[in-house]
């Protein structure tokens, strides 16, 4: 990565504190800044059309502003994070910013002001066209010479549908407010800082619960976006069993960079840290080191997801024996996770209870370990009851999903775990087996073997719809879709 990194004898609007000071240039001559102002084209867009997405944005930021009437409403898209040094990590913007919005430029934010008429007007503030005048595309340390070129604002407000300016003005504009103000916190730290004395933590934890529970069901759009990513993820999983190695150990790093190469080709990126979890390492719900290796006779937790150019992310979870069959014993395994996803999708249907999912494949679950003696004298009714079960089982069943991996993680609890699947609500269903290497209460050909599997579900008006059943499930099925995959 190069950078430029000169003290300047001419103005130029650059953030000093950005600037190395072990640049190589020392100064730009007069000559040369007057030279990077001319000869430039004018590359304005002028032919834009409002993205698809902008209808859909536009209805959520009506049902946000009917929600707070009289109130301001800022939405912050997020600041880049600091990986190392002065190198940042990829910007990904605050998934409520996304959705009103559609955007997803760094350091935007969207604000809400109420009118007399009623309702909102809807400004997005983001960072215009670098300046050529000044010098600061060039000069600055994130100009658009060496970020590359950002939209105007004239283009922004034609693709979003809704009016753009520039955000370095945003925080006069706050200061001047009188009324009240509700913030999303946490993603720009100096929008938090300029709001201190006006917004109030409780309103805001508030509005961060009402932004998450509009989320819970999902439009059309947003139910397209995920069936894409579910199909985009099959075809990750596809490329995972093309490189594993029947007879020769696979690195769990080239299996994590086979689907990180299909995420990126087919949208943005990864939804989150896949886990790649091979042989005992399995075990670990959240095994995200990927450092071993998958050997033949070892079965694979694959747990990836592709999230889409919209930020709309899949989550699927297949569990593969790394040559092409399963073990006796990991077949029965993988049978008993298999028949309680069965039953826990059976259940998702819209009026049933949340939990119904969950309650049903941890039942499954629980006749299977009780008939294979691990309760001892207690029968599975009983140990179900006292969550016996969850020594080896660990996690609930599954979560709502979305922009986020974990969706609508502020909503209430009687809107979420606690109520009623509605058409729409798109969540995820996941029972496993996990089996530690050092769990004395279990026979010792079962230790070491860890079993998932995990399917991307929406509720319909007849029941639901399985987003990812693409991928094989079945243990038969699943040898067979293998060995078809494999020279």
């Amino acid at each position: 990565m190069t950078h430029l990194n000169q003290e300047t004898t001419v103005p130029a609007e650059t953030d000093e504190s950005k600037q190395r000071k072990n640049g190589l240039y020392r100064q730009v001559s007069i000559e040369l800044a007057e030279n990077m102002k001319q000869g430039w084209a004018d590359t304005e867009r002028h032919d834009l059309q409002p993205l698809t997405l902008s209808a859909y944005t536009a209805r959520r930021r009506a049902e946000l502003s009917a929600r707070f009437p009289g109130e301001v409403l800022v939405i912050p898209a997020g600041n880049p994070k600091v990986r190392a040094n002065d190198t940042a990590y990829s910007f990904r913007p605050s998934s409520d910013y996304v959705y009103l919005t559609g955007d997803q430029s760094q350091n935007a934010v969207l604000v809400l002001e109420p009118v007399q008429s009623g309702g909102h007007r809807a400004t997005a503030f983001m960072l215009p066209r670098s300046d050529r005048e000044s010098g600061e595309f060039w000069l600055d340390y994130h100009g658009e010479l060496w970020d590359g070129r950002r939209n105007s604002l004239t283009e922004n407000g034609r693709l979003l549908g809704l009016p753009c300016a520039d955000v370095r003005t945003l925080a006069d504009r706050l200061g001047s407010v009188t009324g009240p103000i509700r913030l999303l916190r946490g993603y720009d730290a100096g929008i938090d800082a300029s709001l201190a004395d006006k917004a109030r933590v409780g309103q805001d934890d508030e509005f961060r619960v009402v932004l998450s529970e509009m989320r819970l069901v999902k439009d059309e759009f947003e139910i397209a976006d995920l069936r894409f990513a579910c199909e985009a993820t099959a075809l990750g999983f596809e490329d995972v069993v093309r490189v594993l190695g029947a007879s020769a150990p696979t690195s769990e790093r080239l299996i994590e960079g086979t689907f990180w190469t299909r995420a990126r080709i087919e949208g943005n990126d990864v939804g989150y840290a896949s886990i790649c979890a091979a042989g005992s390492h399995a075990t670990t719900l959240h095994w995200v080191r990927n450092d071993g290796e998958a050997r033949p006779g070892d079965l694979l937790l694959l747990d990836a997801g592709v999230e889409t150019r919209n930020l709309y992310t899949a989550d699927v979870t297949r569990t593969l024996p790394v040559d092409g069959r399963f073990t006796p014993i990991q077949r029965k395994v993988y049978e008993a996770v298999y028949a309680a996803q069965e039953a826990g999708i059976a259940a998702v249907k819209p009026g049933a209870a949340y939990r119904d999912f969950h309650d049903a494949a941890q039942r499954v679950l629980t006749e299977h370990l009780a008939a294979w003696g691990l309760f001892r004298d207690r029968s599975a009714e009983e140990a179900y009851e006292l969550g016996l079960q969850r020594r080896w089982t660990l996690a609930g069943t599954g979560h709502m999903l979305g922009l986020d991996v974990h969706d609508c993680a502020k909503a209430r609890t009687e809107m979420y775990v606690d109520g009623t699947l509605e058409p729409g609500m798109v969540l995820t269903v996941e029972p496993g087996i996990y089996f530690q290497t050092d769990d004395l209460t279990v026979p010792e050909e079962y230790r070491g073997i860890g079993v998932r599997i995990e399917d991307d579900i929406l509720v319909t008006e007849e029941g639901n719809e399985n987003l990812s059943a693409g991928l094989p499930r079945e243990a038969n099925e699943v040898e067979a879709w293998m060995a078809r995959l494999r020279p």
